[in-house]
């Protein structure tokens, strides 16, 4: 095998490989809505929140930072259960590095916690 090939599964390019990507995106919302609980709970936050960004006294910034906070807890946890998904498929046996794996996951969405409560609190008392 050629060691500079690219993977057997890209092949598409131009608009067909934009349409591909958007179904692939939208299968992995589905996909994190169906079996990641604590995606579903961040989501519901965010519906919770994003539109309170809009009846709150705060500046255009301060909207977008109140949004970009709460957007971010939701990337942040689907990139958490996509590390968590490929360290179960590699294996599901316990090892110190899928620990490490997938505790970093989960410390940054701990960051991104601390992230979306600190602008929230800036926002609305600083």
């Amino acid at each position: 095998m050629n060691p500079h090939k690219e993977s057997p599964f890209k092949g598409k390019t131009g608009v067909r490989r934009l349409i591909n990507a958007f179904g692939y995106s939208i299968d992995g919302l589905k996909a994190a809505l169906t079996h990641e609980d604590a995606f579903r709970q961040l989501a519901l936050l965010a519906l919770a929140l994003i539109p309170l960004a809009f009846f709150i006294d705060a500046s255009g910034i301060g909207r977008a930072l109140l949004i970009a906070s709460s957007l971010a807890t939701l990337i942040i946890e689907l990139l958490n259960s996509a590390i968590e998904a490929a360290v179960d498929h590699t294996s599901l046996e316990r090892h110190p590095l899928a620990k490490r794996a997938k505790d970093m996951g989960s410390a940054a969405q701990l960051l991104g916690l601390i992230n979306l409560a600190s602008m929230w609190a800036l926002v609305l008392w600083g």
